[in-house]
């Protein structure tokens, strides 16, 4: 039997991708990592067959015991902890090379933000796209001070000195989209985020000139890479299977997941008009904020709608067959909008204005 170690079972998208692995292979021996009894309450409720341990991402010795346990472990938490990282390589690397250990961790093209927030060139769009094939040294070459680096090295670097006994990938995803299907959080982060603030200021907003482009991907669709790298880890597949093929796993096991991409300021703009369309704000306008505004409006506000992330998943197609297929990002700002009118209470004709933006 089949048996994972997870982390991050309550989160966006670990939650989503646990529901995907277990609907597709109940017959695998689940172990969740949960902070406390009512996180593992609502894990338990969904996966009524989930062993359950208690701690944290500082909980290290646990983290690398269970590791150890485990034949895949899956990393959705806090992509940057570098001691639950260091932990949980450490319990894989301790496998017997006849009986490698899969870790699956869980990065971000946060990554690709670093020459723009490096430059301040917030807002302004940007040519280069990133291949994860044609320019997987450029991706996984990237300076220490670049999102998610550190912690992409880390687990780069054990792929490469343990390479009998550890197989790594890294799973970036982009802009994620969509309601999830896990027992906590359903709710993603940078859409909602500015809806939240397009409904609480009383208009849209978009960094500088609103020119930025990020790549995509429905949350479903993420979840399907999840499920497609599980079944071939429990499968047992390595590098050596196949010859003349992209890398599956190991310093070339870097996995982005896009369905296409958008411009920030024509999601502003969709997402001020649906807000005024259901009657929550009086004008669809959209406001130019700087750059440090928009870090005021949500965390790292300049870098998430104001800088260039975009990259092309052509590893997961090519070598998994992996074929996104859920609704795109501009199908789901109503849904998105309707979320946070509710969150914030907010009824048509009365929506809450930010002080100084009546």
């Amino acid at each position: 039997m089949t048996k994972i170690f997870a982390t991050g079972a309550t989160g966006y998208i670990g939650g989503d991708a646990l529901f995907a692995i277990a609907q597709a292979h109940p017959e695998y021996d689940i172990t969740c990592l949960v902070r406390n009894s009512d996180k593992g309450a609502l894990v338990a409720k969904d996966y009524a067959s989930s062993k359950l341990v208690y701690g944290d991402l500082d909980s290290v010795d646990l983290i690398e015991a269970e590791a150890k346990k485990a034949d895949i472990v899956l990393n959705f938490a806090s992509a940057d902890h570098e001691a639950a990282v260091k932990a949980m390589l450490k319990g894989v690397a301790a496998h017997d090379p006849t009986h490698p250990g899969f870790y699956i961790h869980t990065s971000g093209t946060g990554l690709l933000l670093h020459d723009d927030i490096s430059q301040k060139t917030y807002g302004e769009a940007s040519s280069r796209i990133y291949d994860d094939l044609a320019n997987i040294s450029a991706i996984t070459s990237f300076p220490d001070a670049a999102p998610h680096r550190v912690t992409d090295k880390l687990v780069l670097a054990s792929g490469s000195e343990h390479g009998d006994r550890v197989k790594v990938a890294v799973v970036c995803p982009p802009t994620i989209y969509g309601t999830g299907r896990g027992p906590d959080n359903k709710r993603s982060h940078q859409v909602p985020e500015l809806a939240r603030v397009t409904l609480e200021k009383g208009h849209g907003v978009q960094v500088g000139k609103g020119e930025t482009l990020w790549s995509n991907v429905h949350v479903h669709d993420l979840s399907d890479l999840y499920v497609k790298l599980v079944e071939n880890a429990a499968a047992g597949e390595s590098l050596a299977e196949w010859p003349g093929k992209p890398a599956l796993w190991g310093k070339e096991g870097y996995y982005f997941a896009e369905n296409g991409e958008h411009v920030w300021g024509d999601i502003s703009r969709l997402v001020a008009k649906e807000a005024k369309k259901q009657g929550y704000i009086k004008t669809d306008e959209v406001k130019t904020v700087s750059s440090e505004e928009a870090s005021e409006l949500t965390p790292f506000g300049q870098a998430i709608w104001g800088a260039n992330s975009r990259s092309r998943a052509k590893r997961a197609r090519e070598v998994l067959r992996w074929e996104p297929k859920g609704a795109s990002l501009e199908d789901e700002i109503k849904a998105s909008v309707e979320w946070e009118a509710r969150k914030l209470g907010v009824e048509p004709g009365h929506a809450k204005v930010a002080a100084g933006d009546a």
